[in-house]
This record gives C-alpha cells, structure tokens and sequence, in this order.
C-alpha cells in the first residue's frame, strides 16, 4: 500500500451482535476484522448473517483509493448505517459480500 497506508485482513474470532433499538440487525462468529492505518478496526459480516430484509439501500456511494467504491443501506430512522464494497480491490478481496456497521458490540 501506498506510503506506509497498510490494511491487514483477519478472522475476527469473537461473537459479535449489531444492535440497532430492539431490532437485532446481525449476530456472527465469522467476521472479518479490517484493520486500517489511521482508522479503528472494523469488522465485516458475511452477509448471510445479516438482516438485509430490515435494509434499504441508499443512494450514497463513497470511494477508498484501497479499498475501492462502498454502497450503503439505511434503517428508516438511520441513514448510512451499514456499508459494503461490492467489487472490492485485490487486496482486500475478502471483504467482497461482507457487510460493515458503525457501531458493533464485540463479545
């Protein structure tokens, strides 16, 4: 990566539970745990074990020179709360049909 930017790609080995009001939105044992220069870590979720029913895509799509073009859902009352790269560069080619919420609770 450029200028000493790394992203390293791991199974993240621990329960995790994405709670959104009383709405369960995804529980694993298999996410990824994306870890960043400069960013938090950030766990990505198969998305068989996401909610996708309770989701409604959006219209708002961003660009990482490293990770490639992100498309995100939203909740009625939260917008942009869950975000995916679907055709994701090479390096991190394991994230493709994984999805990445903002908050998480790790267990």
């Amino acid at each position: 990566m450029a200028d000493g930017h790394t992203i390293t790609i791991e199974q993240g080995g621990r329960h995790l539970r994405v709670v959104h009001g009383d709405l369960v939105l995804a529980e694993t044992d298999q996410a990824l745990a994306l870890r960043e220069t400069g960013c938090p870590v950030r766990y990505y979720i198969p998305a068989e074990d996401v909610r996708l029913d309770l989701l409604t895509p959006s219209e708002t799509h961003t660009y990482c020179p490293f990770k490639g073009t992100a498309s995100y859902w939203s909740l009625p009352d939260a917008a942009d709360l869950v975000w995916a790269y679907p055709d994701p560069k090479p390096d991190v080619a394991e994230i493709k049909d994984h999805l990445c919420f903002y908050d998480v609770e790790v267990s």
